[in-house]
């Protein structure tokens, strides 16, 4: 046991006696800094490429799969209205919105193919991949079987339609929504692995310790030698400033860029993808309801819930304002067709509501609805790409230029004391 631990406490003797002598300081000072400088070139590259990694994967796969994620409920709720509305003309569907449900199932089934290669396996987002994927199947039978039906004058389709915008509801969409939760939780996750606060907070320690042992280096070398100038640490203390100054730039502007990113881009995405669901669910209501030939019921109260909240969220979108304030007066305009279309039905018009409902007048003031929020999406997701992309610059280089600076600090500094250590030879 004493042999084994000999070794280690005559090095540790040998290395304390380095203390009580000028040469035995200057090795030690010069261990000292020459660790700290590995370090911190090692910790400057690592926290350079982490930003650099975390910012890359928040721009090509966090923020596409919540992009996916939307478009997937989104495609589910705007399939669920347009097959009410092709329902409700009765006979042989106008062609236009045949073309228009089979283009969202489309969209749909193309961007769940995609989220499926961005989420782990076994995550929510994957169960709920694999769950949407299999509901449309039966999704789409239950509406062939309606329509089928339903050009044949059967009232049983009107049953059929609602079985199956039960199943869009009730299981679809509420997947489509859980992706989207997942995705957004991806998103959050992304932002914080890209700030990489961890190793910032330690890159700072590290270039403090640095910057302060070079002082004390020099302090030590003045007092013992009276010479006030050593031009190679006075290098080196330099280029510590330099990384230091670099650090700090580069870090500063990514994190205002991630921030930009999120405050402008993400956060107000996320929640005109929300809005733009809840105005295709209106639309959809107002079609079942009149399928139904039941007059007000549930599907009109949650009309009347879905319109109150976008008259709380709608306008406050301060990025896209006017945008904002277009999608209220033609969110008001469809409000105005649709409570004519409610004072025709609950009057005994049922006719007359529904052609008021599929009318081309009212389906442009829709679809300009729908139009502008795809339009303010559209913007604040260009606002995300140019952040992030900004926010990206210069972290490649500085995972080299780190650590060669640290390099050249560790090099000035050994020319720096080996000078002092030669006169004692």
């Amino acid at each position: 046991m004493t042999a084994v631990q000999a070794p280690p406490r005559a090095a540790l003797t040998r290395l304390a006696g380095l203390r009580h002598t000028s040469p035995g300081r200057l090795q030690l000072l010069l261990a000292v800094v020459l660790v700290l400088t590995a370090l911190t070139g090692l910790v400057a590259g690592l926290t350079a490429g982490s930003a650099a990694t975390g910012t890359t994967d928040l721009r090509d796969r966090a923020q596409p799969l919540l992009a996916e994620a939307e478009t997937v409920w989104s495609s589910l709720a705007d399939a669920d209205a347009t097959a009410a509305q092709a329902f409700i003309t009765g006979g042989l569907e106008p062609p236009a919105l045949t073309r228009r449900y089979d283009e969202k199932l489309a969209a749909a089934a193309t961007a769940l193919t995609s989220a499926a290669r961005r989420v782990p396996e076994g995550s929510e987002g994957a169960e709920a991949i694999r769950a949407i994927s299999t509901g449309l199947g039966d999704y789409t039978a239950l509406v062939a079987t309606a329509r089928a039906l339903n050009r044949q004058g059967k009232p049983v389709g009107a049953s059929y339609l609602q079985a199956a915008s039960q199943l869009n509801r009730d299981t679809l969409q509420p997947q489509a929504q859980a992706l989207f939760q997942q995705a957004r939780r991806e998103a959050a996750a992304g932002y914080t692995d890209a700030r990489s606060s961890w190793w910032l907070v330690l890159l700072l320690v590290l270039i403090i310790g640095l910057g302060v042992a070079l002082v004390v280096t020099q302090a030590h070398l003045s007092r013992t030698t009276h010479r006030t100038f050593n031009v190679p640490l006075l290098t080196a203390s330099a280029l510590t400033v330099l990384l230091a100054v670099l650090c700090a730039g580069f870090f500063a502007h990514q994190r205002a860029r991630l921030d930009s990113a999120d405050r402008d881009g993400s956060a107000p995405a996320e929640a005109l993808a929300e809005t733009r669901n809840l105005v295709l669910r209106e639309r959809a209501d107002e079609a079942l309801t009149l399928a139904a030939r039941a007059g007000r019921g549930k599907l009109e109260d949650d009309f009347a819930s879905l319109r109150q909240r976008f008259s709380v969220t709608g306008p406050r979108f301060d990025d896209v304002a006017g945008l904002m304030t277009t999608a209220t007066r033609q969110h008001d305009a469809y409000l105005a067709a649709h409570d004519e279309i409610r004072r025709l039905d609950d009057s005994g018009d049922y006719e007359g509501a529904v052609r008021k409902a599929v009318s081309a007048e009212t389906a442009t003031t829709f679809d300009g609805l729908t139009a502008v929020l795809d339009e303010a999406l559209s913007d604040r997701r260009a606002a995300f790409d140019d952040e992030i992309r900004s926010a990206g610059r210069g972290l490649g280089a500085l995972t080299i230029l780190g650590p060669l600076l640290a390099l050249a600090v560790g090099v000035s500094a050994a020319r720096g004391l080996r000078v002092r250590l030669e006169e004692y030879r």
